[in-house]
């Protein structure tokens, strides 16, 4: 039962300012640090909170901690609300099932799990048994099980951990006759595959650095063959560029084994495409499918034989596919180019299934495997369908399916019917009716019709004073697609409205909708999210006093410029893990990967759009910032937390007196780029929402 939390209603008037008046933020010290970039002289008074692993930053970091948690803490519905998101989050979660021989794997989370577990059974009727279960591998349940590879033969399994959120891991081998490790580790993996390929397998990974796994350089990026039962001492160097350090070496393999594909980036030079290399087993050297790497991206789907299917988007803004003959080396068009941006593409059962993304939302179709259409798969409604892979010789292909009112659902395909059933479907305590999803299309500033997906309870009243959290991201290629999150019904059950819209920048219109967000053009994305919260605005779901924008990583830089260009525009920001600094994010581990989408301060004409939005750069002194909870974590090993500090660091000192709202910044301990376990994603969400409403003095029920 529900109570209100009438004897609030005072403290909800007076919320901010009683809080306010606790605030004591942190004094950080300031040194002498300018660099001159092309003439232009930049100070950096923060540079020494770039250390995230000295003793002065950890003391930093407490008393920023103990201000911001202390400013939670006050807040009377947060452990309600923490207890509401549990009783919704707390329902079974199961992963799509894949076959290896007579055995299906899939993962599972009985509700509060802090991680996944790997099942496997015979059969999909057989009894379920646990094959990994991470939970118990530390004891915070922070260690992900990242990836799990079995064998062609399906005798053994390859395994990565990860630790803490990092994204660096390391493999292990399980025997799967009797669910035991080998001897067999192998560390310093980061941006890898496990591709199996006889009796063992390709990785990726970096050189050992001298200090600690966040200090360590990424550079100078390996391909490495190791054989089951062996050392990593003794694995066999496959491939390596030492001429080119940033570059990344990657390598997949064909499902029968006959082929390894080795791809190579370059986007530490602005390159956004990919080269492409094939092996045949028994062979010495790759062989070039594609020599150069360019702003094309070529990904082998699979192999018929000596031909390999490949999804590009050379000469195709909204990608395709198309064959190379290993024999005498040609091409030739599978599938052409659709007015829709391609989504996805898998081969199974003889089939290729592609999917395909109009006005955000999934289309799924199935082809035989030269190219020809023989049908659609017709999908429960508008969202976002994923999977579609199998094997070679299955009669069944398992997908899921979800939008934001309706949890992930998993379907069985059979490919001879050419008729969906569902195979699985979640309990959630909520009812799917009570909400409504509706999909706008409003101008951005320079007239782009850009659309957007706004949530709610039906029956909402557009009188302007509904708390309304508009989400944002708007980089790298990447769609925002509809999606489920329980996580959110709690916002939406107290009269919440969600917005999630779909800025240039992403993948949501092709290639054309990507480059129209990057580099020297990225204003577009602070545009577009912009004129998003203008739209909600006049359209009476919220007013400036009830808007809060939220973002991560790359979204978190959109907040950050978003706050710096238009103060006014909300009442509460919530920058994630975001890239803060957009002249020195190159400096830092994986940041050179970024240069493509962003450009870099090195190059003279890019410096100049960079300084112009960077979110440290861009704040002002006397302006009134909304209130801010800025959220980063001390296992960020993607975005380094060194961002997110010196950008709270330079808003307090900068805003702190003049802003009336509080400029806080989150740190979790033993986390990454994303929550480290459920726990954990439980606890900021809950402490997110509730800065939200407190911060717009929202009456809850609870």
């Amino acid at each position: 039962m529900k109570k209100p939390i009438s004897l609030f209603i005072t403290a909800f008037i007076m919320a901010p300012f009683f809080l306010m008046a606790q605030l004591n933020y942190p004094t950080t010290r300031k040194v002498e640090q300018k660099d001159n970039y092309h003439g232009t002289t930049v100070e950096d008074p923060y540079r020494w909170l770039e250390d995230d692993r000295s003793a002065e930053t950890a003391e930093w970091v407490k008393q920023q901690n103990e201000v911001t948690f202390s400013y939670l803490e006050k807040i009377p519905y947060r452990e309600a609300l923490k207890k509401r998101l549990e009783k919704i989050y707390n329902y079974a979660k199961y992963s799509a099932p894949s076959r290896k021989g007579e055995w299906y794997y899939f993962y599972k989370n009985d509700g509060l799990q802090n991680q996944a577990v790997l099942y496997r059974q015979k059969g999909l009727n057989g009894a379920p048994e646990v094959v990994i279960d991470p939970n118990k591998l530390s004891t915070d349940a922070t260690t992900r099980l990242a990836q799990f590879q079995l064998s062609k033969d399906g005798k053994y399994a390859a395994y990565a951990l990860s630790k803490g959120g990092s994204d660096w891991q390391e493999i292990f081998i399980m025997d799967m006759s009797n669910k035991q490790n080998l001897s067999d580790k192998i560390e310093w993996v980061k941006v890898s595959g496990i591709a199996w390929q006889g009796d063992g397998f390709y990785y990726s990974r970096y050189p050992k650095p001298d200090g600690s796994a966040l200090a360590a350089k990424n550079e100078n990026h390996q391909v490495f063959f190791h054989k089951i039962g062996t050392s990593q001492n003794a694995d066999v160097l496959a491939f390596e560029d030492k001429a080119n350090p940033q570059r990344f070496h990657t390598v997949s393999t064909t499902e029968d084994e006959q082929f390894a594909m080795l791809y190579v980036s370059d986007r530490g030079k602005g390159k956004d495409g990919n080269a492409l290399f094939y092996k045949e087993a028994g062979a010495k050297v790759f062989k070039p499918v594609v020599a150069e790497v360019t702003d094309f991206s070529f990904g082998v789907i699979e192999n018929v034989g000596k031909i390999l299917l490949i999804q590009t988007n050379r000469d195709a803004k909204n990608e395709k596919i198309e064959s190379f003959d290993t024999a005498n080396g040609t091409w030739k068009s599978v599938v052409a180019e659709q007015p829709e941006p391609l989504q996805s593409s898998s081969v199974a059962g003889g089939k290729l299934f592609l999917t395909y993304m109009k006005d955000v939302t999934t289309r799924a179709y199935v082809y035989d495997v030269k190219g020809k259409l023989e049908n659609e798969i017709k999908l429960p409604g508008l969202g976002t369908a994923s999977g579609f892979g199998g094997n070679a010789d299955d009669k069944a292909v398992f997908y899921t399916f979800t939008s934001f009112n309706y949890p992930s659902t998993i379907f069985s395909y059979d490919i001879a019917t050419k008729q969906s059933s569902v195979f699985r479907t979640p309990e959630v305590d909520f009812k799917a009716t009570d909400f409504e999803t509706k999909q706008v299309f409003y101008p951005s500033k320079d007239g782009t019709k850009i659309p957007m997906f706004i949530v709610y309870k039906k029956g909402i009243n557009l009188n302007g004073q509904n708390p309304t959290l508009l989400y944002g991201y708007g980089g790298f290629n990447i769609s925002m697609n509809p999606a489920f999150s329980p996580l959110l019904i709690p916002f939406l059950e107290q009269g919440g409205v969600f917005a999630q819209a779909n800025l240039r920048g992403g993948s949501e219109y092709g290639e054309k909708w990507h480059e129209q967000g990057m580099k020297l053009k990225k204003q577009n994305v602070f545009d577009d999210f912009i004129a998003a919260g203008e739209y909600l605005i006049a359209q009476k779901y919220c007013d400036n006093a009830h808007l809060a924008i939220r973002g991560g990583s790359n979204g978190g830089l959109l907040v950050g410029a978003v706050m710096n260009q238009r103060p006014e525009l909300a009442k509460v920001a919530i920058p994630q893990v975001g890239v803060m600094d957009m002249l020195r994010f190159q400096k830092f581990t994986i940041g050179w990967n970024w240069i493509a989408d962003y450009g870099s301060a090195d190059n003279a004409e890019e410096f100049k759009a960079l300084y112009a939005y960077s979110p440290l750069h861009n704040i002002r002194e006397g302006v009134d910032y909304p209130a801010t909870l800025i959220t980063t974590a001390d296992h960020d090993d993607r975005v380094v937390p060194a961002h997110s500090f010196k950008y709270a660091a330079m808003l307090q000192a900068k805003a702190g007196k003049s802003s009336s709202n509080p400029l806080l910044i989150r740190i979790d301990t033993n986390s990454g780029h994303g929550a480290s376990n459920t726990a954990k994603n439980i606890e900021q969400t809950a402490d997110i929402y509730a800065f939200i409403w407190w911060n717009m003095g929202t009456q809850l029920n609870l």
